[in-house]
């Protein structure tokens, strides 16, 4: 598949977004992630992003100072190497791209945490109304 220079690669985006991902559960902030490498934060945004593309050496660097496999950082991308006759739905597409978020990396962690289930129904129905308003 072909982009032009001004689209976001879809691998990167991907790289980028697991890159946020790992960082946030770790706790550490952009900042932390960029003294450690020898950037700027600014660098650390672009990447998460997608905008900027990471090399390989970056990140390999990354990696280990995020403690993760640098094949982490593609888990769950798998351009042309699904099985035959499967199609990700657009609710499915929705709800990656969406865990991929900080706010849905939030949310996916601390919504366990919450032990009542009548509480998390609770959650569940705001969430689904406050979604009919929109």
């Amino acid at each position: 598949m072909a982009f032009d220079d001004n689209s976001i690669n879809p691998v990167d985006l991907h790289v980028g977004a697991r890159v946020r991902m790992r960082r946030k559960f770790l706790g550490l902030s952009q900042t932390d992630l960029a003294d450690a490498i020898g950037l700027t934060f600014q660098q650390i945004q672009k990447y998460e992003r997608g905008s900027n593309r990471i090399s390989a050496s970056k990140l390999y660097e990354i990696a280990k100072f995020l403690r993760a496999p640098v094949a982490y950082f593609f888990e769950g991308y798998a351009e042309g190497e699904t099985p035959e006759g499967f199609s990700e739905s657009d609710s499915e597409r929705f709800v990656h791209e969406f865990l991929m978020t900080t706010e849905g990396i939030e949310l996916a962690e601390v919504y366990p945490r919450v032990r009542s289930a009548t509480h998390r129904r609770k959650i569940l129905d705001l969430v689904r109304a406050l979604s009919d308003d929109a």
